[in-house]
């Protein structure tokens, strides 16, 4: 990275106001200066003097600094002087992985609005590294970012598992907590391991070749592109609900509109083979003390990409299928009496949907006026599905080299890690990809110990697949098998989950739960930090004795009796058995097998009825003898 030519003094974005320092560490500040010349740099009423390198660079440890702030720090090098301000020294930790660590505390609103109103913390800090890829090698630094505190506005951006993270630990211990925040959503193990380790894996050696041709990147990244806008061009000429008098308008005529019972999928219907728009409208009456006011619309989740109208004003459009819909309704704008919502759905390429068993309502002053029952459509337009896309971020190694090896100089506490669900179509390496992760990890940031903390993936899938053919099974399988490093902790989450959501509310729970191995390993509690997870299997009388750790103070079940529990005999057929607690181990049969080998505990993409906890209230890891 050079410096900026006006400038004789360049510093990373990371070396910014507002900035939080590693606490009890050896911390490194670095730039770039003018050769052979003396820079200053002045903190915590300590002065540091060196001599810019021959290629421009510098750099100062600073030594174990103490929780606290906040501080100013002066650089000041051939007659210029940088001022950084708010600087404050606490722990700072890496959040990592793909969308469920991406997803922001606006998303999880339905749970947490009032817990997260006015809130107001500026010792928790969040830098958001730029989503950059590079195929060629690292990136040596950070080309942008800054750091942003929890305050009443920004808190709607943050990581929702960062932020109830961090605020358990500064709750009880008022440590300054920083998050470098780098989750990319879609991106696979492979995209955060280096070239060098990654080469281990034959699989990624082909698509990593092509994605090192620059023009083979962008020509596919334009031909997609120009693609994509001739898709929703011609889908925009051939949508008759926007020609003459457009369906969204306030007394439409829907003399040949058909009745559906919403919300539902349309798998099984005559909606189902189209791709394109399919419009549809429901009538509700507002109460007289409703009219007038500003309320909420909540559409729950749509597949896949939505316009949605109030009385012929547009309320709120999303592109794609996962956000919930929750759309601001301004005063003025429900009237008393007869009011028309208008859905414009965009199938892209799934089969379409308003996804059951979430919110529909209109919202006003906390009162809830439901919008699901009977609606009226009409088919729009019916294309070609769109063509597929190219997410490059989520190709070997790209976001290692261009979001990970630039923080390596910043000194950190250790990794919240949230990734698996872009594994799970091929589970078969993702233990060793992901120890992978993290002996690179370690490696680049020189500490060998370095805390990773880690999300079992939630239960989800509505389809009730075979339990044999389970991803997500095997992803989290591969999940408890890392627990056998060093300095690794996972938060079990398979009651946290929605089946019908790829990206679960409670983000809470999961953020509490990643905080209570921090405060028992990096604060010194003495908590239990883990639901139970499976240890070793003795087998007596035809029956499999199971033995855990992390029963805190004592294994108990959540319901009448222990569910998604089977075991194998010698031909590796399994069978469901019976699973009772017998004081610190689970003793496990079924009158089908004599001779049992083998037994595993909620192996399904959703194992909705898994109910073993410990007394503490965390839910055991699903696991295969």
């Amino acid at each position: 990275m050079k410096k900026e030519d006006a400038s004789n003094i360049w510093l990373s974005p990371l070396i910014s106001d507002g900035m939080i320092l590693q606490r009890n560490s050896i911390v490194k500040i670095w730039g770039k200066g003018v050769p052979g010349k003396e820079l200053r740099l002045t903190f915590m009423q300590q002065d540091y003097v060196i001599m810019v390198q021959a290629d421009g660079s510098w750099e100062i440890d600073l030594g174990n600094l103490k929780p606290g702030g906040p501080y100013v720090m002066d650089i000041h090098h051939e007659g210029e002087d940088k001022h950084i301000k708010d600087i404050l020294v606490g722990d700072v930790w890496v959040l990592a992985g793909q969308s469920n660590m991406q997803i922001p505390v606006e998303r999880t609103l339905d749970l947490f609005e009032d817990e997260v109103k006015g809130v107001d913390i500026p010792e928790i800090r969040q830098f958001t590294v730029p989503m950059v890829y590079d195929f060629h090698g690292p990136e040596e630094e950070l080309s942008d970012g800054s750091w942003v505190p929890v305050t009443a506005e920004s808190i709607y951006s943050f990581s929702a598992i960062g932020y109830f993270f961090s605020k358990k630990i500064y709750d009880k211990h008022k440590i300054p907590i920083g998050l470098l925040f780098t989750a990319i959503g879609g991106t696979p193990a492979e995209a955060w391991i280096s070239e060098g380790s990654l080469m281990r894996f034959d699989r990624f050696k082909e698509i990593l070749s092509m994605c090192k041709d620059d023009s083979y990147v962008q020509d596919t990244m334009e031909r997609e592109n120009e693609n994509n806008n001739n898709w929703y061009h011609e889908l925009y000429e051939a949508d008759e609900g926007l020609k003459d008098e457009p369906w969204y308008s306030e007394n439409i005529k829907e003399n040949d509109w058909k009745d559906i019972q919403l919300p539902a999928g349309f798998h099984g219907t005559e909606l189902e083979p189209i791709r394109g728009t399919v419009w549809f409208r429901k009538e509700v009456d507002i109460p007289d003390h409703m009219a007038g006011k500003e309320g909420k619309l909540y559409l729950g989740s749509l597949v896949d990409g939505d316009d949605t109208y109030i009385n012929g004003v547009k309320v709120g459009n999303t592109g794609y299928m996962y956000p919930p819909r929750r759309y601001l309704i301004p005063e003025g704008l429900l009237k008393a009496g007869k009011n028309n919502i208008t859905v414009r759905l965009i199938m892209t390429h799934s089969i379409g949907g308003f996804v059951p068993d979430m919110p529909y309502f209109i919202k006003v002053d906390g009162e809830e006026l439901p919008i699901s029952g009977v609606w009226r459509y009409k088919v729009g337009a019916f294309t070609k599905p769109q063509g597929p896309s190219t997410f490059f971020q989520y190709k070997p190694t790209g976001v290692y080299n261009g979001m990970i090896y630039p923080l390596r100089n910043y000194k950190v506490t250790g990794v919240l890690w949230y990734q698996g669900e872009s594994n799970t179509g091929y589970p078969y390496d993702y233990k060793e990809l992901f120890e992978t992760v993290i002996s690179d990890w370690r490696k680049l940031w020189d500490s060998p110990k370095l805390p990773f903390y880690y999300v079992q993936l939630a239960n989800y899938s509505q389809w009730r697949f075979e339990p044999e053919v389970s991803g997500w099974a095997q992803v989290r399988e591969a999940q408890r098998q890392v627990m056998e490093n060093p300095n690794t902790g996972m938060a079990v989450t398979i009651d946290v989950g929605m089946y019908n959501d790829l990206h679960p509310w409670n983000k809470k729970s999961v953020g509490e739960r990643l905080a209570l191995w921090a405060l028992k390993d990096m604060y010194g509690e003495d908590n239990v930090c883990s639901g139970p997870i499976y240890k070793d299997m003795i087998v007596e009388d035809k029956k499999a004795k199971l033995y855990f750790d992390y029963i805190g103070s004592g294994l108990l079940i959540q319901g009448d009796k222990l569910e998604t529990f089977e075991i194998a005999g010698e031909d590796g057929v399994f069978h469901p058995a019976e699973a009772t607690i017998e004081g610190e181990c689970i003793v496990v049969s079924s009158n089908k097998v004599i001779s049992p080998q083998k037994v595993r505990y909620a192996w399904a993409d959703n194992p909705e009825r898994a109910n073993l906890f410990n007394k503490e209230g965390l839910p055991a890891s699903p696991f295969i003898t």
